[in-house]
């Protein structure tokens, strides 16, 4: 029997130490996990073939138009850098297989192939790389395709949000017996000269991105993001921390309305008190589908019973099938409530403007406030590319938290007589 030394990166020997059905690894540039994680494929199949086992490593991404867009070239690069394996396989410019049949590899993009994933037969192995995106539909078809006895599901990817499917099934929740690493480019004993300048290079010239490229930390800017620049400066000026409320002072709950059922949009709350020329953001809650009975339990839960709450215009109007408002319920719950009049064409812009306008006034406590601050970090412009222009905000996951975030600064009033430009201090709120 002939034995062949390999070397990984050590956190990945551990992920590839033993049986397991999930081996995962997430982190962020640099840390040779994609290059593991390819040479271990064909190290499996290599030791499948040997065994006398028939089958497919599938290597899909969520999105891949074409071979160019998958892993190939990542598969071919690791087999021809061990003679056994380069010996075992054949390679060709569209495919890979093993020379004795038994072992093939092949691509799929999820997104668009998930019906066809189904038809494969006898996968062995399915390789998930840059996962992140995955939505939890595909993962919850692809995941009983991968059904072959003793057969595999690996994960690989740099982790942006903390909502994102593939978190919160592989890392929140992570499967029963799972091997897991963070790795990093430290991690990474054959870390290239050349990227660790790239690194040096985005530590200095662009901070508020590199824990997300080379640490594995979540995205809390999206480039070109409304509010990127916004939040750099809070967090730089110290105004994104431990914030306490005024107990002179009114809360208000500032709303963006949601709806009930699986496809109905959130329902986002931020708890805001204007306290002089402050705006402090204490606390933020969102739910899909609930309905507003649960929200008015959270607020009374954490002890904003008393909160003024503010709503956009359309809190004012009944619902079709109910023939009551957001406006009349709360008001009926006991709470005073200020609708805010409709903004007319652009409302959207106006408060993006506004909230920028007021955004150095702003302080954030950043536990109770963080997934508020993950929605108005990601929350950007949507663009048609092929034409270079801007198409208004991009209404996804992000953009219920962003709007009702717009709020707060429609809502806002400095000190009644105070006339005088604004000027914000720098210091700590405890």
């Amino acid at each position: 029997m002939t034995t062949a030394t390999i070397e990984l990166p050590r956190k990945l020997v551990d992920v590839f130490d033993g049986p397991a059905r999930y081996r995962i690894a997430y982190g962020g540039r640099g840390s040779g996990k994609t290059r593991g994680f390819a040479k271990m494929t064909a190290i499996r199949g290599y030791q499948w073939g040997a065994g006398g086992q028939e089958g497919q490593i599938l290597c899909a991404r969520e999105f891949m138009n074409s071979l160019d867009e998958s892993s190939l070239e990542e598969i071919k690069a690791a087999i021809r850098s061990e003679p056994f394996l380069n010996e075992y396989y054949e390679i060709g410019e569209k495919f890979v297989r093993s020379k004795d049949g038994r072992i093939k590899y092949t691509f799929a993009g999820l997104r668009h192939n998930l019906d066809s994933i189904k038809s494969k037969a006898r996968i062995l192995l399915c390789w998930v790389d840059e996962a992140e995106p995955v939505s939890d539909l595909a993962w919850r078809k692809l995941i009983p395709t991968i059904r072959e006895e003793g057969s595999e599901i690996w994960v690989t990817y740099n982790p942006e949000r903390k909502n994102s499917a593939t978190h919160e099934r592989f890392r929140a929740n992570p499967p029963d017996g799972a091997k897991i690493a963070e790795i990093n480019w430290r991690d990474n004993p054959w870390f290239p000269s050349v990227l660790e300048q790239e690194r040096i290079n985005d530590f200095k010239r662009r901070p508020d991105h590199y824990a997300h490229i080379w640490e594995g930390d979540f995205v809390t800017v999206v480039e070109g993001a409304y509010y990127a620049q916004a939040i750099a400066a809070a967090r730089k000026d110290g105004r994104i921390g431990k914030v306490a409320a005024d107990p002179l002072m009114t809360y208000r709950a500032v709303w963006d309305i949601g709806g009930t059922g699986a496809k109905a949009d959130a329902c986002s709350i931020w708890i805001v008190q204007y306290v002089g020329r402050e705006i402090r953001l204490l606390n933020y809650y969102e739910a899909q589908g609930q309905p507003l009975a649960a929200h008015v339990a959270w607020m009374r839960d954490n002890g904003y019973d008393k909160a003024l709450c503010v709503l956009p215009h359309d809190g004012a109007t009944n619902d079709r099938v109910h023939d009551v408002s957001y406006e009349s319920a709360l008001r009926a719950a006991g709470f005073e409530v200020q609708v805010i009049a409709n903004q007319g064409t652009g409302a959207a812009m106006k408060r993006i403007e506004a909230a920028r306008r007021l955004f150095p006034a702003m302080w954030f406590d950043e536990a109770k406030t963080a997934p508020g601050l993950d929605a108005i970090g990601w929350y950007h412009e949507k663009r048609d590319q092929e034409r270079g222009i801007g198409l208004g905000p991009n209404h996804d996951w992000a953009s219920h938290g962003a709007d009702a975030f717009g709020l707060v600064a429609v809502a806002y009033e400095l000190p009644k007589g105070d006339t005088k430009p604004t000027k914000f201090i720098r210091r700590n709120v405890f």
